[in-house]
């Protein structure tokens, strides 16, 4: 669960779990672009490449390569985890 929390901590990766929960199936230059156009963010795709790989190492993304193309989709399982272990309940007043 560190490891998700760590993933969450940056603003650019949020970003990314963003808009792969809107759209997913995304390639690295359709991330980088849909980065660059929606939110104004030109980092280098090497670095947006080591922000998925971090997401991915955290469970957030996964990945599945076809031909030469890497796609990668937003997994929620991660997050449920979380939300798991502090269930939301209705606490009395005191």
């Amino acid at each position: 669960m560190v490891d998700v929390f760590r993933a969450l901590d940056d603003e650019t990766r949020r970003l990314i779990l963003d808009d792969l929960s809107a759209r997913d199936g995304q390639t690295l230059f359709e991330i980088c672009t849909t980065l660059a156009m929606r939110h104004g963010l030109t980092l280098t795709r090497q670095a947006i490449s080591q922000h998925l790989g971090v997401l991915e190492s955290a469970g957030l993304v996964v990945t599945e390569r076809r031909g030469r193309s890497k796609f990668h989709y937003f997994n929620p399982g991660p997050l449920a985890q979380i939300t798991g272990r502090w269930p939301s309940s209705k606490r009395s007043e005191q």
